[in-house]
């Protein structure tokens, strides 16, 4: 099924939101280390890409995108039995999609990226500083997906008292776009749960297109041909046991388009 909402304000929503370019300021001798510390950032944040030999895949990759995924236009994304599809939207535009599954999620965000250069490592150091910030608690570890953040961010429950919520973020830079996830619920502490998102990660296609872009901009997505719209409430009381309820916001209830697999 498909949901639609309005994108809040989180650790997560573009890569963009925590840049923060600083040039021309001179050192001086007690500058050496910052300034070391500084090229080494550099000097991992201009790596290519990595190769990717289980994907995600870039649309000229596979013959045939469509032939079990889902056509969101920017992405195409795997379907699963059961799952539960969602799209967010940033102004009017729809910027990422959010597979459901049981009690586990995994949200999906495509983004622009030089042609050459991967921004994955620079994307972690600047989500982990914002986590942080926020009083949480940030490893970087290399899991199944390559490097990613585990990460726990402090949210307010639903009965109004303060809580943590476990969150996996994880990326791959392609050719001219880079892939986040962002792992939530039962996937994001069990490896049995998060083996399906995972796959889904994989296995998504990403179409970056021809037209000029910024690093970092969003690739927009679109609805599927097929897709209905349900009226807000649809859903609700299933919405509000869901254990996704809250936290980062990922998965607000909204207006609500449908598909059912």
């Amino acid at each position: 099924m498909f949901g639609r909402r309005k994108k809040s304000g989180s650790a997560q929503e573009t890569p963009r939101e925590a840049e923060q370019v600083v040039d021309g300021v001179e050192a001086d001798d007690n500058d050496t280390a910052d300034t070391a510390a500084d090229t080494g950032q550099q000097r991992r944040a201009s790596l290519p890409p990595a190769p990717r030999p289980d994907g995600p895949w870039d649309v000229s990759e596979v013959s045939a995108p469509d032939e079990g995924r889902v056509d969101l236009g920017g992405l195409f994304v795997p379907g699963v039995e059961g799952m539960e599809l969602r799209v967010e939207v940033a102004g009017d535009a729809i910027v990422a999609a959010t597979v459901v599954l049981h009690d586990s999620a995994v949200q999906l965000q495509g983004f622009a990226a030089p042609k050459k250069e991967g921004i994955w490592g620079e994307v972690r150091e600047e989500i982990a500083s914002g986590i942080t910030q926020q009083g949480g608690v940030v490893d970087e570890i290399e899991g199944p997906l390559g490097w990613e953040l585990r990460a726990q961010v402090p949210v307010q429950l639903p009965d109004g008292t303060n809580g943590v919520q476990m969150v996996r973020f994880v990326g791959v830079d392609g050719p001219r776009w880079f892939l986040r996830g962002v792992i939530s619920g039962q996937g994001a502490v069990q490896p049995q749960a998060a083996g399906v998102l995972e796959t889904i990660f994989r296995d998504t296609v990403v179409v970056r297109g021809e037209a000029p872009m910024a690093p970092r901009d969003p690739i927009v997505l679109k609805l599927p041909n097929d897709a209905q719209m349900v009226p807000e409430g649809v859903q609700q009381e299933a919405q509000e046991n869901s254990r996704f309820s809250g936290g980062m916001g990922q998965l607000q209830r909204g207006p609500e388009i449908t598909e059912v697999r």
